[in-house]
């Protein structure tokens, strides 16, 4: 990793991860741009070529100490490179997979921190089914459109879905060694929308960037992403203030099973959720 600090922005989709990234860009000494980052696929793409390459496990028999220092200062050095464009002494690499890879983020940079972020769950598959409902003529590239709203949610759920994937790397956190979960810092969506203010200054400190606060009122609108390559169909914005959303109506059967079947994940974030 190059001087900078590295901060990695991860978590559950629909749950504000575009809007972290532009209030963490309001901070002069933070570098985002905040687009999902290509820089995860590629050294995960890296590591199972070199782990399959048959003259690199040659030379792993010959000298396995010297040439497995080779991949990892080869590796480190790439991932610097990336990002050694910068002059602020934070940069932010923005990637959902990054939360199941604590391991590798420590190796680009032993004291990285990760953003995660979190929302109810219901809304998230409010806000993913409200789109549709908007898009009804494009489908989703696994064919969730063809679905009943019930079916559709069980397989966003699902533990390959693309919100059961990152909901099961959020639940193994409790089974990471200690060093590791206090490289966390949950960012529930609900608190960011309500207190931006407050969530921000938290973030920063914990960042061990200066204070500076930000205007929810007057924000910078920066460039937004397309979702598709998550199995999405739809762009994010960034918008001059911040704009608290609609609130999504889901069946009671389905919010009857996420807090049944994530009763873990309420009682961490949502407990005055759950009733008695």
């Amino acid at each position: 990793m190059s001087k900078s600090k590295l901060a990695c922005v991860t978590g559950l989709p629909r749950s504000g991860s575009t809007l972290l990234c532009q209030l963490l860009a309001e901070h002069p000494d933070i570098d985002t741009n905040g687009m999902s980052s290509p820089l995860f696929g590629a050294l995960q793409s890296l590591r199972a070529h070199l782990s399959d390459n048959e003259f690199f496990l040659a030379q792993l028999d010959r000298e396995f100490e010297l040439n497995y220092a080779r991949l990892q200062r080869s590796c480190r050095a790439f991932a610097a490179a990336w990002w050694q464009d910068t002059s602020c002494s934070v940069v932010v690499d923005k990637h959902r997979g990054w939360l199941n890879q604590i391991e590798l983020a420590l190796e680009l940079d032993p004291e990285v921190k990760m953003l995660v972020c979190v929302r109810e769950l219901g809304q998230v598959f409010g806000s993913i089914e409200a789109q549709h409902q908007k898009t009804v003529w494009l489908d989703f590239p696994d064919d969730l459109a063809n679905l009943s709203p019930y079916t559709r949610a069980e397989k966003l759920f699902a533990p390959t879905g693309v919100v059961g994937g990152p909901l099961q790397s959020l639940q193994s956190v409790q089974d990471r060694p200690v060093e590791q979960q206090q490289r966390l810092f949950f960012v529930v969506f609900e608190h960011l929308m309500s207190e931006p203010v407050e969530v921000m200054k938290n973030i920063f400190h914990w960042l061990g960037v200066a204070p500076y606060e930000i205007n929810p009122q007057n924000l910078t609108v920066r460039p937004s992403e397309a979702d598709s390559y998550y199995r999405f169909k739809y762009p994010h914005r960034t918008y001059p203030q911040i704009q608290p959303p609609q609130r999504r109506q889901i069946s009671a059967r389905i919010e009857a099973d996420l807090k049944s079947n994530y009763r873990w994940f309420y009682e961490l974030f949502y407990p005055g959720l759950l009733g008695s």
